[in-house]
């Protein structure tokens, strides 16, 4: 074998050009100020970083707020939506247990306005799902009386 067939070089009749098919085309000149950059001033000096040559790049920090909870937070009613919930209307009970837990999550967060409407939201939701809960189980007391009385 010999270990010059095995070399790194392209053989001598290698043309890229020709291999490509494509004319061999000159790059763009060099533009001084690219696209989006803004243009230089040669009267002012450039900042120059920890190497020569090298310019200054600002970065500004980046800055996150947070809410903190509510010093003082609204009521949320949400063992009295577990009960509407479980003893007297159960669809009602659910929008209720809804809101209340929203209402949880805006005390949490620090929106006193969102903790407010969904909390007078729940609110209402279980005082008229209590209301229909109690008529409709007067109701049936009453229905059971009349059936028991009637025999």
């Amino acid at each position: 074998m010999d270990p010059s067939q095995f070399s790194n070089q392209p053989p001598e009749a290698y043309n890229s050009s020709a291999k490509s098919g494509l004319p061999a085309a000159a790059p763009p000149a060099y533009q001084h100020n690219p696209a989006g950059y803004p243009p230089s001033f040669p009267n002012q000096p450039v900042p120059q970083g920890p190497y020569p040559g090298q310019p200054v790049v600002t970065v500004q920090s980046a800055v996150f707020v947070t809410a903190a909870p509510l010093a003082d937070p609204v009521p949320d009613y949400l063992g009295y939506s577990i009960f509407t919930m479980l003893c007297c209307c159960l669809p009602l009970g659910i929008a209720a247990l809804i809101y209340s837990i929203s209402t949880r999550d805006a005390n949490y967060s620090g929106q006193r306005e969102l903790a407010e409407k969904n909390s007078k939201m729940a609110r209402t939701l279980n005082h008229i799902g209590l209301g229909i809960g109690l008529v409709v189980i007067v109701l049936v007391i009453i229905s059971q009386i009349v059936i028991w009385t009637n025999r």
